[in-house]
């Protein structure tokens, strides 16, 4: 776990520590749910996280975007 010849710094750690956990989760639900809806439920996840913090943030525009690319989905998927 180093860059460059040195460690990682705190920060790097961390990025490095949630992009291993969140690959973890994406490999879980691909196995449980199949090639088609485990990587579906991880996008759904990210984006309830994602929402959550925006919404908190006071930026709506990012949850209607996900809602319209939902619908999108949706649309194309039961005519």
């Amino acid at each position: 776990m180093t860059t460059a010849g040195r460690p990682l710094t705190k920060v790097e750690r961390k990025k490095f520590n949630r992009a291993q956990h969140e690959g973890k989760i994406r490999k879980e639900l691909t196995e449980k749910h199949g090639n088609e809806l485990g990587p579906f439920l991880f996008w759904l996840r990210v984006m309830s996280i994602q929402g959550t913090q925006r919404f908190r943030e006071g930026d709506t525009s990012f949850i209607r975007d996900v809602a319209l690319a939902l619908e999108n989905v949706y649309r194309r998927h039961n005519g």
